[in-house]
């Protein structure tokens, strides 16, 4: 095929020898195979930030440290510059959520470095050699479902025992492999303590996982994992090793009707925005 612009200079620089196919395209990247010597990889190409349509993008950047104090300045003006380096810590927070997950246990793609808006890291793929397929794709009895629930969920325990909430996870953020799941898609990732978001983020994540399983396990859909998780890592408690077991009891308190209602509606909308997003993958697939 022919190469794309933003992936010329990495055949120019040597840092991948050839373009072999679009994997996908969706609103935040594209997505590319790569040969490199003789083994195949990924390139995620980032869309620019005017060509993205990443909803809330200042909920997730909320707590994202920058070292420098002048980048920081620009990027509260919103100077070109200012708007250059936001897009720099953007990209970056893919790769260094990548190799800390990676650190903690967590499936991931192997990250290879990050060049010039181009995240270069490993090819999830089947024994076959075939491209793993999008967990939306796949179906499973009811002892599969649980199990991989399961590990999902310590997943997502390991996530934010390492400080970070995935914040998009859902049916089309996740592969499957051979031996499982994989969570991709990170560059939204936030800091679990200094973003105010953080457990909504986790509360929706994990509600997207467990209505997924659920449909094939029912019991999975009144877990209660995300309260679970975020009462252990306020307390400080939460380990890489933490056993959960998706139970959890309210305090004994008063019912607050107003948020009771508001939690409500706010299930609906995610419901209506994981039927947007199957739809818009149904359309890209038909593409």
């Amino acid at each position: 095929m022919k190469t794309p612009k933003q992936l010329q200079p990495l055949i120019a620089d040597g840092i991948i020898d050839d373009v072999l196919s679009q994997l996908m395209s969706g609103k935040e990247a594209t997505v590319y195979s790569v040969r490199v010597g003789d083994q195949i990889r990924c390139a995620k190409v980032y869309k620019d930030a005017v060509k993205r349509s990443f909803k809330k993008a200042a909920q997730y950047q909320e707590g994202r440290k920058v070292r420098n104090s002048r980048r920081a300045r620009a990027m509260e003006k919103g100077s070109r510059y200012g708007r250059a380096q936001q897009e720099d810590v953007w990209q970056n927070a893919e790769i260094d959520a990548l190799y800390k997950l990676q650190a903690a246990g967590v499936r991931v793609p192997e990250p290879y470095g990050c060049f010039d808006g181009v995240l270069l890291m490993e090819l999830i793929c089947d024994d076959e050699g075939d491209v793993a397929p999008r967990l939306n794709d796949v179906m499973m009895d009811a002892e599969q479902a649980r199990e991989d629930h399961v590990i999902v969920m310590h997943y997502i325990a390991r996530m934010l025992c390492s400080g970070i909430v995935h914040g998009d996870l859902s049916e089309f953020n996740v592969l499957v492999d051979d031996y499982g799941p994989v969570i991709i898609d990170l560059p939204q990732a936030v800091d679990a303590a200094a973003n105010n978001n953080a457990k909504a983020m986790l509360d929706r994540d994990v509600r997207n996982m467990s209505l997924y399983y659920g449909q094939f396990a029912p019991e999975l859909k009144h877990s209660r994992y995300a309260d679970e998780m975020w009462e252990l890592f306020e307390a400080g408690k939460l380990t890489l090793d933490s056993e959960l077991t998706g139970r959890f009891e309210d305090p004994a308190t008063a019912a607050d009707v107003d948020s009771v209602l508001e939690e409500i509606k706010a299930a609906f909308a995610e419901e209506q925005q994981r039927l947007q997003r199957l739809s818009e993958a149904e359309s890209d697939e038909a593409i």
